[in-house]
């Protein structure tokens, strides 16, 4: 880990772990905004030159790993990953406050159509994190007529239905027919922008938030274990929930592992098959991790004041968000099956960037 990667870290680390959750209300964490926003972690890895810190992916995504960790409600991942990536990349500004993006489903989209010296939208967007609480929401679509188009729109002038995921966190469904967008806050889509790229994105940034997650549930059941007696001795030493605590724990280095190795393809070029690789793992993972970990715990792991459910409802919720692990499978299906079998075995140990 570099220096500067390091550091950031640390300076988050500080903030999640003197973060306290009577700051959340409605699935929103706005003081712990303020502070990440204070410290310049909200845009690592947008450009300076579009007001963000000019930091790599690598240490953008280091910060959201421990989002997850924490099961902090902030639109970190949104925010700098997706709404800031995608604002700079087309030469727009990138506003300060939270952002989210739309559309983050396969099945869903904008189109924009010229109105003068603006523009006018219609669509629908489900399930959009954040998107009451955002100071600009920003949308990829299509013109009509051909193209792909950005803009950072107003949520106020867009219809809300507020909803929230099984964690608590905010998915609101959003309306745009009708909304109208300046012409200097639409542009043409930069290069790498348009709606599969985002959600490709969308998926690398729920990867590495339950691989954090999974640290977190990792951590807690070891030390549920050691301090939880029965028979006069630490749980931790029945050869049964070693075993468990074990397969646990590979579970997570693996899901852990496939994240990182996302992270890195995705810094190098297209990485499509990586990260539907980490988005089916981390969801395996999330599945039979959050299982091993109940057990673990018994009834305690479910009360309002444990810890554990904050990150294993995040766990259940995070796995379905940007596509289930089914869809990336078939996906990785489509891309091996498509290169012929006799690069089955070079595309499993050393896959190409342009691979996808």
């Amino acid at each position: 880990m570099s220096g500067v990667r390091e550091g950031l870290v640390a300076s988050a680390a500080w903030l999640f772990e003197g973060w306290e959750r009577t700051d959340e209300r409605g699935g929103w964490a706005e003081g712990l905004w303020g502070e990440l926003e204070k410290a310049g972690l909200t845009l690592t890895s947008v450009p300076e030159g579009s007001g963000g810190t000019g930091g790599s992916l690598s240490e953008a995504v280091a910060v959201l790993r421990l989002v997850g960790r924490h099961a902090a409600p902030v639109p970190l991942a949104e925010t700098d990953i997706l709404a800031g990536w995608a604002l700079s990349a087309s030469g727009l500004p990138v506003p300060g406050g939270p952002l989210t993006a739309a559309p983050m489903r396969s099945d869903e989209g904008v189109v924009f159509r010229r109105v003068g010296a603006g523009w006018s939208l219609s669509g629908r967007a489900r399930c959009v994190p954040a998107a009451r609480y955002a100071a600009r929401l920003v949308v990829v679509g299509r013109r009509e007529g051909g193209g792909t188009m950005v803009a950072a729109v107003d949520p106020g002038c867009c219809g809300i239905s507020r909803g929230e995921n099984l964690a608590g966190e905010t998915r609101d469904d959003v309306t745009l027919d009708g909304v109208r967008a300046a012409g200097d806050e639409v542009a043409p889509a930069g290069g790498g922008v348009d709606e599969e790229r985002l959600r490709l994105r969308g998926a690398l940034t729920r990867s590495v938030l339950m691989a954090g997650a999974l640290d977190r549930v990792l951590e807690l059941s070891v030390s549920h274990a050691s301090e939880r007696h029965q028979f006069g001795r630490p749980i931790g030493r029945f050869q049964a929930v070693q075993q468990q605590l074990a397969t646990l724990a590979g579970e997570v280095a693996a899901a852990g592992t496939a994240a990182d190795a996302a992270v890195t393809a995705a810094e190098l070029g297209d990485a499509t098959f990586e990260v539907a690789a980490a988005k089916v793992r981390t969801g395996e993972a999330a599945g039979k991790a959050a299982a091993i970990a109940h057990q673990v715990h018994g009834a305690i792991g479910f009360t309002e004041r444990h810890p554990l459910h904050e990150s294993t409802r995040r766990l259940w919720a995070w796995r379905d968000e940007f596509g289930a692990e089914s869809e990336w499978a078939e996906r990785l299906g489509s891309i091996i099956g498509g290169c012929g079998p006799e690069n089955l075995w070079p595309i499993l140990t050393a896959p190409p960037p342009a691979l996808g």
